[in-house]
């Protein structure tokens, strides 16, 4: 069960949040190889400078810092390509720069999450987890 958040430090509509949620429930069944019943989406609005990272050096051109807890076992370019993803989703809705954007995941056995069902096993390639 991913928990994908996203922090960012510009106004945001609820409308442009369920396109964002969509979008990236889309993105990460694709490239995850996964199904999407199972992904949880958290969108944060921030204040302009209450969200930073150093490199940025006009935040009021949007900031975003998104952190990803995924189950292990996706591969560097699984990763790469999801992080890209998610920079290329909140440019396009909410014009950040790709480059005001910072991806980190977080790795976590398949039973470290659990929905009422059932705790998800390890993942596999092509699976639905909430299928087994």
């Amino acid at each position: 069960m991913p928990h994908l958040q996203f922090e960012v430090n510009k106004m945001i509509t609820d409308i442009e949040k369920q396109a964002i949620a969509s979008q990236v429930c889309s993105l990460f069944a694709e490239v995850m190889d996964t199904g999407t019943d199972h992904i949880a989406v958290s969108i944060r609005k921030l204040g302009t400078h209450n969200l930073s990272i150093g490199r940025v050096k006009e935040p009021e051109k949007g900031v975003a810092v998104i952190n990803a807890d995924i189950r292990d076992g996706r591969n560097i370019e699984q990763r790469r390509t999801l992080a890209l993803g998610f920079m290329e989703i909140l440019n396009k809705t909410l014009d950040i720069p790709k480059q005001h954007t910072y991806v980190t995941f977080t790795e976590h056995k398949g039973e470290d999450f659990h929905l009422f069902e059932k705790y998800l096993a390890s993942w596999r390639q092509g699976e639905d987890p909430l299928a087994e």
